[in-house]
């Protein structure tokens, strides 16, 4: 996606006061069969400007296969299009000195907000029919803090989304409606193996909604 230079330094302006690193652009074709909508790039993506290349998007390519998605007909997106970061200082243990490192962390609330921007414009110029959300962040820029992932993945919900006000501060429910599918993040499955066959049966469901799409 080349988005319009006045956009991107918008959200450049917004975001200066931050700790986030490079810039991503979303992926995809316009009028896909799916936009997957994510948390935010991590190390990886920053180094290879692909979405979900890391670990996660191993997990994330598996579950698209499974339902007939490639990366040709998905648009994958994320809320926070920067690598948000946290500053630690810790001790080499192999070393036995002091060192700085730069781990990922979760983006804001008033990190995506300064991203929404983007995301506007990819829902108006991309199109997409479905949108399917990977985690909390990506659902509740879309529907509110109200949806938690734990609850809600799987279901489908069909109606506005958030948008930016005029005054660009705050949200408002779009005019026009999206089907929104809540997925856990690919990345779950590290930390609660238990969580496998809720993801699985929540791809199907995906799966089965676009077979529908698609008649």
């Amino acid at each position: 996606m080349d988005y319009p230079k006045k956009l991107v330094d918008l959200v450049a302006e917004r975001s200066k006061s931050f700790q986030l690193e490079g810039f991503i652009a979303g992926q995809g074709p316009l009028q896909p069969k799916l936009m997957l909508l994510g948390e935010a790039p991590g190390r990886n993506e920053v180094a290879n400007h692909i979405p979900f290349s890391g670990a996660a998007g191993k997990e994330l390519l598996q579950a698209m296969t499974s339902i007939g998605l490639t990366r040709e007909n998905t648009y994958i997106t994320s809320a926070v299009r920067s690598r948000p970061y946290k500053v630690v200082k810790r001790l080499n243990k192999r070393t036995q000195t002091s060192e700085t490192v730069y781990p990922n962390r979760t983006p804001s609330k008033k990190e995506v907000l300064a991203h929404a921007p983007i995301l506007d414009y990819e829902l108006a110029v991309v199109q997409p029919k479905i949108i399917a959300t990977l985690g909390n962040i990506g659902l509740q820029r879309l529907l509110g803090p109200k949806w938690q992932i734990s609850a809600r993945h799987g279901e489908i919900y069909h109606g506005p989304v958030l948008e930016l006000t005029l005054e660009q501060d705050s949200y408002q429910l779009s005019e026009k409606h999206y089907t929104v599918v809540p997925l856990f993040h690919p990345a779950a499955i590290f930390y609660n193996r238990s969580l496998s066959e809720a993801i699985q049966a929540d791809w199907q469901i995906l799966g089965k909604l676009l077979e529908k799409e698609a008649e």
